[in-house]
């Protein structure tokens, strides 16, 4: 990649994040692409030029934001860091989304999510699943989490969940529980200190 090729692609960097940060605190309706380009301190023709409408950056932005996520995600379960403090992470991380995303920008998304063979489903197939199975197995090793419990159980119970979230009635239900859904997850409805507790009376 040359200069040239660089500076188009940190510029488009620029933009899509720029509208991601537009659309996660005021929606999508109410962001102009003028609203972008002024946070991203590009012209609107660049906006346009890169991504020819708004829909089409609205879809790019949907990919961007499944990334860092993904990557985020990536970037715990690889970490030095002990079990419960990838689990903390994860959970906090959970909290940050539902406390910071605007409702409606968190609806396209959802929306997007369950649309057949979308972008979710195959970073979902391809990178989610495995690292979640690396997660618990991490977990195993360190003694946090039951090793009789098999990966397929483990998948089964997150494929569950995963499916019920992308019901239509759900959807808007989901976000402000994100934090709790997450802590039930991991810890069940006993929660972290009973499972603690179990572990230190056997």
């Amino acid at each position: 990649m040359n200069g040239f090729e660089r500076r188009k692609e940190r510029k488009k960097q620029h933009i899509l994040e720029a509208s991601m940060q537009l659309f996660s605190e005021m929606g999508i309706q109410k962001v102009s692409i003028a609203d972008i380009a002024k946070k991203a301190q590009v012209s609107q023709v660049t906006i346009y030029n890169y991504f020819e409408s708004k829909h089409n950056l609205i879809h790019e932005v949907f990919i961007y934001y499944v990334n860092q996520a993904s990557d985020h995600f990536e970037k715990i379960v690889n970490s030095d860091d002990p079990f419960p403090e990838k689990v903390k992470q994860i959970i906090f991380n959970k909290k940050e989304v539902s406390t910071n995303i605007h409702p409606e920008f968190y609806q396209y998304l959802m929306k997007e999510y369950t649309e057949e063979e979308n972008y979710i489903e195959q970073v979902y197939a391809e990178k989610a699943l495995p690292y979640f199975i690396k997660l618990f197995q991490i977990g195993k090793k360190e003694g946090y989490v039951n090793p009789d419990l098999s990966d397929h159980a483990i998948l089964f119970y997150i494929q569950m969940l995963k499916d019920y979230m992308g019901r239509d009635e759900v959807q808007q239900k989901v976000l402000p529980l994100a934090e709790d859904i997450a802590n039930i997850f991991f810890y069940g409805i006993m929660g972290n200190k009973a499972a603690k507790k179990e572990t230190s009376v056997e």
